[in-house]
């Protein structure tokens, strides 16, 4: 026996030890690196990872039976986009800093070779995150997984691994244990070529990591509680709460575990939370809960608790009348320590509340709450008291307090605050920690940081010109630096003789000018389309682009900009999703030696001002709305001869299209008084005119021209929703024209979303959800009926349905040739990939895949608007 357990001992130290003499090779290699070597890798590698951010994110659920897809694969998005973003500009290579009047001078060199250990809860964004900030110090890092995430962990090494294999580099940089054990990975953090340790995981893991005789970025636990006081926002501070807990399923340890809640409005927010489908646990169960998640010897939450949904739990503690779309489960206690479970961190939509009688009670309960297994992590407060919030941040023993913000996705940084974005958070010596900040590099001092809640700057952006009128197009007669013209448009165009129209004002000038026409644009434009226009740019050498007719043409002429003027420029890069627009992992480049026209020849897309180009892949045939004010166009001219003579139909579907976009913008999460306007504008212009527009009235077909450019201005800035994420997925699908998909979908999504959501949304700016009453205010607008806020919802989706039949229009996808077989093989892909969507971010509710699939489905038969 003692003999099998030396061999058994040995074979782990071996291996052990060909990966880090791995490491060291790999390590060698990077030494080499320059600043701008390193970048490019580091940039390939978060874009490698962003790229697998949904299939990280169902390896990780399927695995490890824990937390939520949706919620993991926004986490897996901001270890590659956030992380990356942060770290972008920082010199971590060679001489980073010269003072010449001190005579000093600052030269950075890596640190070594890394040992990460991942915890089960956050795995394959922690192992992207350690792998993002090794790397950019020229570090190579070798992983101890946790063992029950080995699968998923190992997955996104691998697609790092590849990532750096593919841009030249060793792909050892990146290494891991393919074994786990405790032996094996004890091994590793004592392994003398390790230069320093990256843990997060239990106590037990992180407390080795700092006994052995490393250099250790070791965080500890959390048990972080949130002071709600009398002068707070309740509905935010609430939303706020239950965003935190419901995120992941409460396993980020920044989390709220306690509520402590003034008496004042006590009975206020108690109803709030129960308004947002939580449950307060009667005083007869709340044993039973206690008894469920907390484990009696430990002290600390059960391992099969950890990262479950509410209901979940509730079914473990015996509670049978939860709900099954119940929330957060809430247990109202009155002490703190171990005659009081529940008062510890739970990892779990398990909330504690406590009533306060005063600020120095409440101050009081939050700190013996951070006393009992919260020391230095995390605490908040919910209040309008500027001086409150100083007198907190004075007392509680915490690293990062965090004010009148959701704690969890708070505590990582960025996001809600300006503190920096990291997935291992330091508790410092309050903690037992080394650190007492959120980690990016190497620091022996403890910060304390008060974080305010602050909203992102927004912004208005616009192309510099936009000429309307009949006969605008006339500006190009006379408009300076046009001496090669490159029209691209659909063969439509041609045919019936709109491109001549502008070629021939394009003749009227003084000098001459040499124009090549490309007509080879399809309804949904291809990369391959894209391509072979890029081919003919170089060949032709233009200085103009003129983009003629609908969003096909304008955004086929988009992507030829792009990758004409930069050729080195990535698709994959371009393509993928980002929360933030000003964050993107990948940078669009700008061009700038070209100039853009947009001319529409239909009343729906508003491209002529956008800065979304939405291109199908050839190889994968999926739909992706790339968007980057990189491609926003320079001038726009919205003549509305060309749209006098467009079909009865598409002048439907592009008019229905007008209306969704202006409703999803105002709507939206990033909807400002600015954007407000225009949505506004362009909503009272469509519902007065699109009819007649349909039925050939010149005048009403230039009102609709003006309101598609104004809502394309509105959705420029403040963005869309679900309804185009859907659209855009059935659309590539089912080959159905991208207004009709729009017109089906609008219904089920303004019904979903003035539902009180499962998932609320997340942006500083929308503090709250107010999707029920945006739709009321926009009925308001338009002068329908209805007394509450949800009759005027539905006066709404009634005047859109009844718009939409006036113009012989049928809003199911059963009636306009979408075979039953078809939608039933693909329909669990559409959702995940309308998930996948960019214009999912910014939909006022946060859909979960399932409710996707649910309105998809609710659109086959049209339930609700068909007969």
């Amino acid at each position: 026996m003692i003999k099998t357990e030396k061999n058994q001992t040995s074979k782990v130290t071996d291996e052990v030890d060909q990966l880090v003499q791995r490491s060291k090779k790999a390590l060698a290699i990077l030494k080499s690196y320059t600043q701008a070597q390193i970048d490019d890798l580091c940039e390939k590698v978060a874009v490698a990872a962003l790229d697998n951010h949904m299939k990280l994110a169902k390896l990780a659920v399927e695995e490890t039976g824990r937390g939520v897809v949706e919620d993991k694969a926004i986490k897996n998005i901001y270890a590659s986009e956030y992380i990356w973003n942060s770290m972008r500009h920082d010199e971590t290579v060679g001489v980073i800093k010269e003072d010449d009047e001190e005579q000093l001078m600052e030269i950075a060199e890596p640190v070594g070779i890394v040992a990460g250990v991942t915890p089960v809860t956050n795995p394959t964004s922690t192992t992207v995150f350690k792998t993002l900030i090794s790397l950019k110090g020229r570090n190579t890092i070798v992983f101890g997984f946790h063992p029950q995430a080995q699968k998923c962990s190992s997955a996104a090494a691998d697609v790092m691994r590849e990532a750096i294999k593919a841009a030249g580099g060793p792909a050892d940089a990146v290494l891991y244990i393919e074994h786990p054990s405790i032996e094996a990975t004890d091994a590793l953090m004592h392994h003398t070529d390790v230069a320093t340790i990256l843990a997060t995981g239990g106590p037990s893991m992180v407390t080795a990591a700092y006994s052995s005789g490393k250099p250790a970025l070791g965080v500890g636990p959390g048990n972080g509680p949130t002071y709600v006081e009398k002068t707070a926002d309740i509905k935010q501070a609430v939303n706020d709460i239950v965003l935190s807990k419901t995120f992941d399923n409460g396993m980020i340890c920044a989390s709220e575990n306690s509520a402590i809640i003034d008496k004042e409005i006590y009975a206020e927010v108690k109803a709030e939370f129960i308004r947002l489908g939580c449950y307060y646990v009667k005083p007869k169960d709340v044993q039973a809960l206690s008894d469920a998640v907390i484990d009696p010897n430990r002290h600390t939450v059960r391992g099969p608790v950890a990262g479950k949904t509410a209901y979940q739990i509730a079914q473990m503690a015996g509670l049978k009348d939860v709900a099954k779309d119940c929330r957060v489960l809430i247990a109202e206690i009155n002490g703190v320590g171990i005659k009081y479970p529940l008062s510890g961190e739970k990892l779990s939509p398990v909330l504690t509340v406590y009533k306060a009688d005063s600020h120095e009670a409440a101050f009081k309960r939050a700190n013996e709450l951070l006393h009992y297994g919260g020391l230095g992590h995390t605490a908040g407060i919910h209040t309008t008291d500027d001086a409150l919030v100083k007198e907190f941040g004075l007392q509680m023993p915490a690293c990062r307090i965090l004010v009148n913000t959701p704690s969890s996705v708070g505590g990582l940084g960025n996001i809600y605050n300006n503190m920096a974005p990291s997935l291992t958070l330091g508790t410092g010596s309050y903690g037992g920690n080394s650190i007492s900040h959120n980690v990016t590099d190497m620091d022996l001092i403890n910060i304390k940081t008060v974080a305010k809640r602050r909203n992102n700057m927004q912004w208005v952006k616009m192309p510099p010109k936009v000429y309307f009128e009949r006969n605008s197009v006339r500006y190009l007669e006379h408009m300076a630096g046009i001496k090669k013209v490159f029209l691209v448009c659909d063969p439509g165009m041609v045919e019936f003789g709109y491109a001549d129209r502008v070629t021939a004002v394009l003749n009227k000038r003084t000098d001459p000018v040499d124009i090549d026409i490309f007509s080879e644009v399809e309804p949904n434009p291809s990369t391959d389309t894209v391509y072979k226009g890029v081919a003919r740019m170089k060949a032709f050498k233009p200085d103009t682009i003129i983009a003629l007719g609908g969003g096909s043409a304008m955004d086929a002429a988009k992507g030829m900009w792009l990758f004409y003027e930069h050729p080195e420029a990535s698709f994959l890069g371009a393509k993928q999703k980002f929360l933030d627009i000003r964050k993107r992992t990948y940078k669009v480049p700008v061009s700038e030696k070209v100039t853009y026209i947009g001319i529409p020849t239909t009343s729906g897309t508003g491209s002529e001002v956008t800065p979304y180009a939405v291109i199908t892949d050839s190889k994968t045939h999926v739909k992706y709305p790339i968007t980057d004010y990189a491609m926003q166009p320079d001038i726009a001219i919205v003549d509305p001869q060309f749209v006098e003579t467009v079909p009865k139909r598409t002048t439907a579907w592009t008019g229905l299209d007008v209306i969704t976009h202006a409703t999803e913008a105002y709507v939206s999460t990033m909807a400002s008084d600015f954007t407000r306007g225009w949505s506004i504008q362009a909503l009272q212009l469509a519902f007065k005119y699109l009819k007649a527009s349909y039925d050939g009235d010149k005048m009403a077909r230039e009102k609709m021209h003006n309101a598609s450019t104004l809502a394309g201005m509105a959705f420029a800035n403040a963005f869309l929703g679900i309804n185009h994420s859907i659209a855009h997925k059935l659309g590539g699908e089912f080959n159905l024209p991208h207004g009709l998909a729009i017109a089906i979908t609008y219904p089920q999504v303004v019904r979903y979303n003035a539902e009180i959501p499962t998932k609320l949304a997340m942006w500083p700016k929308y503090n709250h959800n107010t999707a029920l009453a945006d739709y009321a205010n926009i009925a308001r607008a338009l002068g329908l009926p209805g007394k509450t806020d949800e009759e005027l919802k539905e006066s709404l989706v009634k005047a859109y349905i009844d718009l939409a039949h006036s113009m012989d229009v049928t809003l199911s996808l059963k009636a306009n040739r979408v075979e039953k077989k078809h939608f039933d093989a693909t329909v669990d892909e559409l959702a995940e990939l309308a998930y996948e969507d960019q214009c999912t971010t910014a939909n006022p509710r946060e859909p979960l895949i399932s409710e996707l699939k649910a309105i998809i489905e609710r659109e086959w038969d049209g339930q609700g608007t068909e007969k």
